[in-house]
């Protein structure tokens, strides 16, 4: 495995260069880039059909740099050079052990000084020279490529906080033995946590710049999908994990075209160092697996970039909002559902009470309103599809515990974050007094399986 992306260069071309970057977080990278051109084509294709207004903004020209510009500007150099500077002159260690080097206090003071000064002082003469006796405001176009970009960089720091949050939730231990190591760690993160952390900030700004809820996540649905997938590819490249279980059966015969390493895998050199000792072996990353399992970060990879052409193929064809991003999670849904059986996955529980979490999507078929009086007879009867929304999403959070090793009880709570009414010239009479507010879904339920 290459814990770096250096491992894998050297590997390839038979150099010797050390790099501080991680190939999981490179592969990260790559992800988040793809996801955003994909966005940005979306977008673009969406605004040219209506789908989403012309954002404008109002900036004022000619004002003077405020003290927080200046004490930004000049915060940011000084932390870039500090640290930069002596990433330079202390590379070795940088490039062995970057978490260490940047959670440390190791750096440049001087450095740090003299470039934030200097930064904080441009700012201030840059404003200064622009300034207005009279300042003046102007109307901008937001282009969709700075939308795009508003959009992936809420997405990626929210979803990175969800997905970590959700981690440290999963291995409580570690993090009570270590929380700011545990937190800060480049490794250990939560697909589900990031896609509730992402999401949710991303409807929040997205309803804050008037763009149609169910337009903008059909947009990102199919860059979700193969960046997801980008993800997976990069756990298994590292060996962060995040593969199945044992699998010493012999290869079916059906599949000889497929290697061996796609069949089992023991991951030597793997990031998290999970396994025995390789004999002889130096370096931070000397382990492998006792006996091998199925890769099934690799797997993942494989099902999401079909169902990613899936979504980009059919996309042009959907007329109703919100259902490609439905087929998304229906897509996710069965992925998960084909690797959950090989996969590791780790199950935590507070004295046997377990939590759940996650987005929920629906899509209203048909509907009926009758109204009776006191006598019984039907006095209106009409179809409520000109009333209500089709779409609904929000998120579901619940908990519940296993009872008798067979019986399962659980209760679970839906947030609905869509208004589900149409309230227009045309029903007014229908919602009469609600036609002022938001009808939202808000349902507790409760749940009973038995195991056999």
């Amino acid at each position: 495995m290459y814990p770096k992306l250096s491992d894998l260069i050297n590997d390839l071309f038979g150099t010797n260069i050390i790099l501080p970057i991680q190939s999981y977080g490179a592969m990260v990278a790559i992800a988040f880039i793809v996801a955003a051109y994909l966005l940005y084509l979306e977008l673009k294709r969406k605004q040219k059909q209506g789908l989403i207004p012309v954002l404008k903004t109002i900036i004022t020209k000619g004002l003077p740099a405020t003290p927080l510009e200046i004490i930004t500007s000049g915060g940011i150099a000084f932390l870039l050079a500090w640290k930069g500077v002596a990433a330079i002159t202390d590379y070795h260690f940088f490039a062995e052990n970057p978490q260490d080097f940047i959670l440390s206090t190791r750096g440049n003071v001087w450095a740090g000084i003299i470039v934030g000064a200097a930064s904080a002082w441009y700012t201030w003469y840059s404003k200064k020279k622009a300034k207005l006796e009279k300042p003046i405001k102007a109307e901008m176009e937001v282009s969709m490529m700075q939308l795009s970009g508003n959009i992936l960089m809420i997405t990626i720091v929210f979803g990175l906080i969800g997905a970590k949050v959700f981690d440290v939730i999963e291995h409580l231990d570690s993090f009570f033995a270590d929380p700011v190591g545990t937190f800060f760690s480049f490794s250990g993160l939560t697909f589900y946590g990031g896609l509730i952390g992402g999401s949710v900030a991303a409807i929040i700004y997205a309803r804050r710049k008037k763009i149609p809820i169910l337009v903008l996540i059909d947009a990102a649905a199919p860059a979700m999908m193969l960046a997801y997938g980008i993800g997976r590819l990069g756990c298994h490249i590292s060996g962060d994990g995040c593969w199945g279980i044992p699998n010493t059966m012999p290869k079916p015969e059906w599949l000889a075209w497929l290697p061996d390493w796609a069949w089992a895998y023991n991951y030597p050199h793997n990031v998290v160092n999970e396994g025995v000792l390789i004999p002889e072996c130096s370096g931070s990353h000397c382990h492998v697996l006792p006996e091998p399992v199925f890769p099934t970060s690799l797997y993942e990879f494989s099902i999401c970039a079909l169902f990613f052409v899936v979504l980009w193929s059919v996309r042009n064809y959907i007329r109703i909002f919100g259902l490609l991003f439905s087929i998304y999670l229906i897509l996710n849904g069965i992925e998960r559902y084909l690797i959950e059986g090989i996969r590791v996955n780790i199950k935590y529980d507070i004295a046997g009470v377990y939590f759940t979490a996650g987005p929920y999507m629906s899509y209203a078929f048909s509907g009926s309103r009758s109204v009776s009086d006191i006598r019984g007879a039907t006095k209106d009867a009409f179809n409520t599809k000109s009333f209500y929304e089709k779409m609904d999403y929000g998120i579901n959070v619940g908990l519940g515990a296993e009872l008798f090793s067979h019986l399962q009880l659980g209760v679970k709570y839906s947030w609905g974050l869509n208004d589900t009414a149409k309230k227009n010239l045309l029903n007014e009479d229908y919602w009469g007094a609600l036609s002022g507010f938001d009808v939202k879904n808000r349902v507790f339920s409760i749940n009973a399986a038995y195991f056999f």
